[in-house]
């Protein structure tokens, strides 16, 4: 099955329209010469402007790069590490940690150089800010969990353009069915049934959030832990009536079958990406190390980030070749 046309066009229409604008912020030929025009853009000649430097004293230092147990992070993970290898490092990789839990005592133990974490998941899981008070403003909720992480001893980076927040998702039959389109609706209906990852009976963001600020102690008794990666089959096959998913997912942007239920209390935060490292790991790979975290990620859109998730999920893509596409196709690797 392949993606939505839309979204399968979606990769090559920005990287023209991003290419463009460079070219555009350059100035114009005023010596009248009319064979430099934005359509050379498009051929790819203005590309050499992203394109990672291979360092070669960058060889002798290994790094790990980690992440945690779903789609959007195995593919943010092959993406810095792809690129930190464009730059010269030696990189292995990490990529099914677990939840964020496990994924901070990665870091801290030494056994990964860094990975990608949410803010709104750092602040509410790390740092028991509750999800009230997660701010809106990416830059905000950025400079706290910062502050947050630098107590720890860690370093973490600029957040990406895109964020994501956890959802209560339904077939959309189900829902009109019943008449539930919030998450406050779920009051009269907690013999519905609820599946989400294992560690949701314990986060703010998810269950344990729903219990606490919407009362659905019901829900409890009815909820069943499932591999993420399985959020929209047990939809499908009717094991569940709801699911814990991500408002990026490629499936609520490819299918009318699914509805998400407003978060009407504001319950579930949106986090943006930051990439997180160990302070031993940035002070040994130097200058490269941020410059090209902060380079590789500034291209993921909201909907560039539903397109990477759509080729894999959906057009059952590896990883790290939808990483690699989105690389070529923004020209910081050849």
């Amino acid at each position: 099955m392949s993606t939505h046309p839309r979204l399968r066009a979606l990769f090559a229409l920005l990287a023209v329209l991003g290419l463009a604008v460079a070219f555009a912020a350059c100035g114009g030929d005023d010596s009248g010469d009319s064979t430099s025009t934005s359509a050379e853009a498009t051929t790819g000649s203005d590309t050499s402007a992203n394109l990672i430097q291979s360092n070669p004293d960058n060889g002798s230092i290994s790094l790990t790069i980690g992440s945690k147990n779903f789609t959007e992070q195995y593919i943010l993970g092959e993406i810095y590490a792809q690129g930190l290898e464009a730059a010269g490092y030696d990189v292995d990789t990490d990529l099914n940690l677990g939840d964020e839990q496990v994924a901070l005592k990665a870091l801290q133990s030494g056994d990964i150089s860094g990975y990608p974490e949410y803010t709104s998941t750092a602040l509410t899981s790390f740092f028991d800010t509750p999800p009230e008070d997660v701010p809106g403003d990416a830059q905000k909720a950025y400079d706290e969990s910062k502050t947050e992480f630098t107590d720890l001893g860690l370093v973490s980076y600029p957040p990406t353009p895109f964020s994501s927040a956890n959802a209560v998702g339904m077939l959309k039959s189900k829902a009109d069915e019943l008449g539930i389109t919030t998450i406050s609706d779920l009051a009269d209906h907690q013999d519905l049934t609820l599946y989400g990852s294992p560690e949701c009976r314990q986060r703010i963001d998810c269950l344990a959030g729903l219990e606490k600020y919407y009362g659905l102690d019901g829900l409890r008794d009815n909820f069943t832990p499932v591999d993420i990666g399985l959020r929209y089959d047990v939809l499908d096959k009717g094991d569940a009536d709801l699911s814990i998913i991500f408002t990026t997912d490629a499936q609520l942007f490819t299918s009318s079958d699914y509805v998400t239920l407003e978060d009407d209390k504001h319950v579930l935060p949106a986090g943006n990406v930051i990439f997180i490292a160990s302070q031993d790991a940035v002070d040994e790979a130097g200058p490269d190390f941020g410059t090209t975290i902060e380079k590789v990620q500034s291209n993921l859109s909201l909907e560039v980030m539903q397109e990477l998730n759509a080729r894999v999920d959906i057009d059952k893509e590896k990883p790290a070749q939808a990483a690699e596409q989105y690389l070529q196709q923004f020209g910081y690797i050849d």
